[in-house]
């Protein structure tokens, strides 16, 4: 079977703008939390979110072909731009017909959808601004990825809700190992912190509201006092390419992407099954895939919402699949910084996970000061402070786990490459 490894990588994220921005922020336990700034939230219960901060568009590409894509789009553009040249590659080295893009995206341009129905209920059908439904609908990410670089390869957008970014990467295992790609632009990308993503989420009672005046302590997976997601914003890409290839263009390789799994709950549109059994199989499965026992693992980076549901049940579902292992390998939830990037989640998490790998260091999880424990979060969570691995040999493997409305599970695992 052919072999995935990964060979560049980039991040836009409430962290910063940048992979390296974004990594510092982790190992440094900083939280990417704030006052909601990119519209009035005034009138909202929840006034915070993980926005992406300062960001121009023309940082990264032709101002008017800016104007032309979603918010979601432009960081999808703007990740992608920083992975290729990560990876070492331009538009004229790529392979253009072996090469796809396949990103996660759960809801498209929010933003878009928003503004364009107000005109039309202000002013009619006339009023609507012509470039709405193109900039709106999910795959005009990959598409103008693909655009911008020439691709000829498959293009794809998943959208598995918050397993998309997981999915999309996934699939592009797959699609490389069957040799219908050599390489693949994949992760996800997500931009919903406006009035209608806000209010939508808040009516269905998933965000905090106690934490207004105090932003950064928001997000608190498997702590007591966690009271819902943040709402998160961002992009995280990867360069994901064969094995070989990757040794014959003297590629610098990060890690090997070995396996994948997924599931479906079949329980509930929003709530997680709390008895954990779904998100175990898609747990399993990935560790059979990548031909890895749970002994192996030595850390796992949670879909760790810090919501009073998501916590215990996905505990229960890591004890479910590792056993006894679950109590000696480390676990965080980088959400705890970043917010919920939602559809850009796995993308994003995916990275850290990769960069956890590369540089021995367990990231924490911030904000947890109280452990959940009568709740069964009892595991390693890595409170508050990364933690250095180099003492005890390193991290040789990593998961890191998705779960989304609708029951929606992806698991991926990375391991060094030898």
């Amino acid at each position: 079977m052919r072999r995935v490894v990964v060979t560049g990588l980039g991040a836009v994220t409430p962290l910063g703008n940048t992979l390296a921005e974004t990594w510092s922020g982790v190992k440094e336990g900083k939280s990417g939390i704030s006052e909601i700034t990119l519209f009035d939230a005034s009138d909202f219960s929840c006034k915070i979110a993980g926005e992406v901060k300062d960001f121009n568009p023309s940082d990264w590409m032709d101002r008017r072909d800016a104007r032309k894509m979603a918010r979601f789009t432009q960081l999808a553009v703007a990740a992608t731009a920083q992975a290729l040249e990560d990876a070492g590659l331009t538009k004229d080295t790529i392979d253009k017909e072996k090469t796809g893009c396949i990103l996660g995206n759960g809801i498209g341009g929010f933003e878009v959808t928003e503004h364009s129905m107000k005109k039309y209920f202000d002013a009619g059908n006339a009023r609507i601004p012509p470039l709405t439904i193109p900039l709106l609908i999910p795959n005009e990410a990959p598409g103008n990825i693909s655009m911008i670089y020439g691709l000829h390869g498959m293009g794809f957008t998943i959208a598995t809700a918050c397993a998309s970014g997981t999915d999309a990467l996934g699939l592009a295992l797959d699609q490389i190992r069957s040799g219908r790609m050599d390489m693949c632009i994949s992760g996800g990308t997500e931009a919903t912190v406006t009035g209608f993503g806000i209010g939508g989420f808040s009516v269905l009672q998933t965000l905090p509201t106690s934490f207004n005046d105090d932003p950064t302590k928001a997000s608190r997976p498997f702590d007591k006092r966690r009271e819902g997601f943040v709402m998160g914003e961002g992009a995280g890409i990867l360069i994901l390419e064969e094995y070989e290839s990757a040794l014959k263009r003297g590629a610098k390789i990060y890690c090997e992407l070995a396996g994948y799994g997924a599931s479906s709950d079949a329980y509930h549109i929003t709530s997680p099954d709390p008895s954990g059994i779904g998100g175990a199989l898609a747990l399993k499965t990935a560790l059979k895939d990548a031909g890895v026992k749970p002994e192996d693992v030595d850390y796992y980076n949670a879909h760790g919402t810090s919501t009073p549901i998501n916590d215990p049940s996905e505990t229960q579902m890591i004890k479910m699949a590792f056993g006894e292992h679950a109590y000696k390998m480390k676990v965080s939830s980088t959400k705890s910084m970043t917010g919920h990037c939602l559809g850009a989640a796995g993308g994003i998490e995916a990275i850290l996970s990769v960069k956890a790998i590369e540089e021995g260091f367990y990231p924490p999880t911030i904000n947890l000061d109280d452990p959940a424990i009568d709740e069964g979060c009892d595991l390693d969570y890595v409170p508050n402070k990364g933690i250095d691995a180099s003492a005890t040999g390193g991290i040789s493997c990593a998961a890191s786990g998705s779960l989304g409305f609708g029951g929606h599970n992806g698991v991926l695992i990375f391991k060094k490459v030898k």
